[in-house]
């Protein structure tokens, strides 16, 4: 399937009232995982190259963009391409012109009106290109150690942001912090539906490998859409290598031990999309009424 417009993933979850998965790669068999999970599973993701992971790989975006689009455009599923978390403009645009359905232009570490107005300009180059952008206010707790994990978006100040830059949308942070190993982060629910109400586009939740199963089902019930993954996924990945390596203490073939660990990371991508999936129960509606808009693509 050729790539999609992350706008067409975000409509969709919106109208089923799901969340939508947002995956971050390494390299390429993490990239792999996470679109054979999309492919048997046939649900939708989305694919996420970071600004730190291409800072990994020398700062060189293509080979990562290219890589990605190759399989997404080779899989069954529905997948859209992601730029996360950059902090750098110059980057963004790199990745508009590589064809990526969106990027997340981070100026959360920026005063307010410095980050309205940087974003403003990212979105304005995005939007002239067909390309919708995320952005954040209120920095999700843990991220490089710049402030406690008990920061809070407020839902006023969120939806002043959303207005003052035209943002498509919006990252928040209720109670999740970046790179936890255990998933027992504690979110506010309550928040999570003010911020839902407050404001006119779909909400992200960063920080979601610290949140239980039932947690992420909670989320999206309450008000979430894009599901941003990273660090639990790579834990699946990093047993299944850990393991083969145990098994053999001369295995030297890297097929060996990076294929085993690829495998796990699919089966575990797998498990976070049909828990976004959110199969409804009786008694539980299978929409909401949010009154949420999604924007669609900027024509190009």
């Amino acid at each position: 399937m050729p790539l999609l417009n992350t706008a067409t993933l975000l409509t969709d979850a919106v109208d089923r009232g799901t969340g939508l998965a947002a995956v971050n790669l390494v390299n390429l068999e993490s990239a792999e995982a996470i679109t054979e999970a999309a492919n048997r599973t046939g649900l939708p993701i989305v694919l996420q190259i970071s600004q730190n992971c291409v800072q990994y790989h020398g700062g060189r975006l293509r080979p990562l963009a290219a890589a990605a689009a190759a399989l997404a455009e080779s899989s069954s599923a529905n997948i859209a391409l992601h730029l996360d978390h950059a902090e750098d403009p110059i980057l963004a645009h790199e990745a508009i012109a590589l064809g990526f359905g969106s990027v997340m232009y981070d100026g959360a570490a920026l005063p307010y009106d410095d980050n309205v107005r940087t974003t403003r300009e990212v979105i304005a180059h995005a939007h002239d290109r067909g390309v919708i952008v995320e952005a954040e206010l209120g920095e999700i707790g843990g991220k490089d150690g710049a402030h406690a994990p008990g920061v809070r978006t407020d839902p006023g100040e969120a939806a002043s942001f959303v207005a003052d830059t035209g943002v498509d949308a919006l990252a928040v942070a209720v109670g999740s912090s970046h790179a936890m190993t255990s998933r027992d982060a504690a979110l506010d629910m309550g928040l999570i539906a003010r911020l839902r109400s407050a404001v006119p586009v779909p909400l992200v939740l960063h920080g979601s490998s610290g949140v239980s199963d039932a947690g992420i089902r909670a989320a999206v019930r309450a008000g979430i859409t894009k599901v941003n993954v990273a660090t639990h996924l790579n834990g699946f990945f990093t047993r299944g290598v850990r393991d083969a390596l145990s098994e053999d203490d001369a295995l030297v073939d890297m097929r060996k031990y990076l294929g085993p660990g690829r495998e796990a990371m699919t089966a575990g991508t797998m498990h976070l999309l049909r828990v976004l999936s959110l199969a409804p129960t009786p008694s539980e509606p299978s929409s909401r009424d949010s009154g949420m808009m999604v924007r669609s693509a900027p024509a190009s």
